[in-house]
């Protein structure tokens, strides 16, 4: 039997980490068994719908370098848009009322909110539909349709007994009967079907083998099994996924941070980065290896070593592993990432001059083992492309130093640069500490005022480099313009 997985959003929001760590799941499985990935989009929520969340989920794939096999555009067990399959599902919807499995309801929305409010001001055990047109004659039930009046249709649920069925991760799972939802609307009164029964046609028709989703899904499990059984049909294999939690023990949401991927793509994370850690939530491969290429995945990836217990997102942990990938990134690569956000913000030119080029390509390897986003390259490397317009006077003061020694500070730096080009880096290095203990201070502050003028901040790559790309000149340049806005400070403060 060969696998066939899919992965079916349902366009009404941007992908978020959940839906993007279900559709790896069934990627990796897909690729790793030689089996087929299947993208299917649920849109049959008409009302819900959003052409703008379609365009990002396709957008999700294609950055992560996910293709599917079958999908929207190709494949042989299509339409793959549940929006145009619209027949199918009235064609199978038939079958279940002519077999005695489904039932038309007349109930309007006004007797379904009073069957609710009567149920809960009793505080009934039995909650939900009251089954109410469940017995009404077949032929009548008709007759009432094609004379026009509204109705959806209900499944039958058995009204005693019990139903299992059986998931690869968590072993069997039962529930009674008595527990499923009451005979629940599987087609609309606009014709649509329900999630529900959209679902399962679709997974049958498809030929789906294997149905991996998050464990939220699991109560709809036992509904499921009897829209199966009502229609005779096999049911595939179930994998309910761990949830991805918050480090507070809740369920991931928004207050936790960002959850949809595009947050994360426009915030500098490498596709590679979210791949690994996403594919690290819920699955090991030997408790220890922590780094995965999407090539290393198509060939490991397991169902059995898929855990039950709950994912913690750490969000620290992800910005760990998108700067590892960053310092793994090829130089050419990593420059076709950073020169369109440095020409967004205005750092270099659109194209690119020659000496910026260069600039670029001398600061890279400094920069590249300090980023932790793409997005940060910006201020990182601004001071070399970019004059600084003023500076942050409290940046430039270490602990423990007064504003009033800045100033001997800076000038000492200055003629320390004075034969900086002719000195070796550890000679420079030498040069500046040797200054510090004459000065009785510390080597760091000396250092931080001298970062501060020259790169406008406090955190930038390492000093003395970043002087010999800027060039001494201007270096000095800068140092004397800090010691003007210092001094102009002083003289405001006495």
């Amino acid at each position: 039997m060969s696998v066939r997985v899919r992965y079916a959003p349902s366009p009404t929001g941007l992908q978020h980490i959940g839906g993007v760590r279900t559709a790896l799941f069934n990627y990796f499985f897909a690729k790793a068994n030689g089996g087929s990935f299947i993208l299917r989009i649920e849109d049959t929520d008409r009302e819900r719908y959003n052409e703008d969340a379609l365009k990002d989920l396709y957008d999700t794939l294609n950055w992560l370098n996910i293709p599917w096999d079958e999908g929207p555009g190709k494949g042989d067990f299509g339409p793959y848009q549940q929006s145009e399959r619209y027949n199918l599902y009235q064609e199978y919807a038939q079958k279940l009322l002519d077999n005695g499995k489904a039932y038309y309801c007349f109930c309007s929305a006004e007797r379904l909110d009073a069957v609710r409010e009567e149920q809960k001001k009793n505080k009934s055990s039995n909650q939900g539909y009251d089954r109410h047109c469940r017995d009404i004659d077949p032929a009548e039930a008709l007759a009432r349709k094609e004379a026009g009046e509204s109705c959806v249709i209900r499944l039958k649920v058995p009204l005693e007994g019990k139903t299992t069925f059986h998931d690869e991760v968590m072993g069997d799972i039962t529930r009674k009967n008595s527990d499923v939802s009451p005979d629940p609307v599987i087609v609309k009164t606009d014709g649509f079907p329900t999630y529900h029964l959209a679902n399962v046609i679709d997974d049958h028709l498809m030929e789906i083998t294997h149905i991996m989703r998050a464990q939220e899904w699991i109560p709809s499990g036992p509904l499921h099994i009897i829209l199966y059984e009502a229609f005779g049909w096999t049911a595939p294999k179930y994998c309910h996924l761990p949830l991805v939690m918050g480090k507070d023990g809740s369920k991931l949401s928004k207050r936790h941070g960002s959850t949809s991927l595009v947050d994360f793509r426009n915030g500098g994370y490498l596709p590679e980065a979210i791949i690994n850690y996403i594919s690290l939530l819920g699955w090991s491969f030997d408790d220890s290896r922590e780094f995965f290429t999407k090539e290393d995945l198509e060939k490991l990836f397991s169902m059995e070593r898929i855990k039950k217990a709950p994912a913690v997102f750490d969000y620290k942990k992800l910005e760990w592993f998108n700067g590892q990938y960053i310092r793994k990134r090829s130089k050419e690569s990593l420059l076709e990432l950073l020169i369109p956000i440095l020409q967004k913000d205005q750092v270099v030119s659109d194209p690119m001059t020659a000496e910026e080029t260069a600039i670029l390509e001398g600061v890279l390897p400094l920069a590249q083992e300090r980023l932790k986003f793409t997005t940060d390259v910006s201020e990182t490397v601004r001071f070399l492309f970019r004059d600084i317009d003023g500076y942050n006077i409290d940046d430039a003061l270490p602990k423990k130093i007064e504003l009033s020694q800045i100033p001997a500070i800076l000038d000492a730096a200055s003629e320390l640069l004075e034969g900086f080009e002719s000195r070796t880096q550890e000679e420079n290095e030498q040069a500046f500490y040797n200054k510090s203990q004459e000065m009785g201070l510390k080597m760091g502050q000396i250092m931080q005022p001298v970062r501060v003028a020259v790169t406008g901040s406090k955190i930038s790559p390492p000093l003395f480099e970043s002087i010999g790309l800027l060039g001494v000149e201007k270096a000095i340049q800068r140092i004397k313009a800090l010691k003007e806005q210092i001094t102009r400070a002083l003289g405001t403060v006495q």
